[in-house]
């Protein structure tokens, strides 16, 4: 009986432990995701001044426009 309660505490222990780890794993995740989602809105935001900015100046700058020939 006795060494039976200590393989179950070990494995409780071992799977505290595990636990404990892969919760880090999901808090870092997090916060990757977070700061992600911060960057993908700042770039969405420079995209949409970008095409704003080329609809009010009347489409595309003379330098990018493709040649009548293509």
């Amino acid at each position: 009986m006795g060494k039976k309660l200590i393989d179950l505490e070990s494995k409780f222990s071992f799977q505290e432990n595990l636990l404990n780890e892969l919760n880090n794993v999901v808090v870092r995740q997090q916060k990757q995701i977070n700061h992600l989602i911060q960057e993908v809105s700042q770039i969405k935001s420079q995209v949409l001044e970008i095409v704003d900015g080329q609809l009010v100046s009347g489409g595309q700058n003379s330098k990018n426009e493709i040649p009548p020939h293509y």
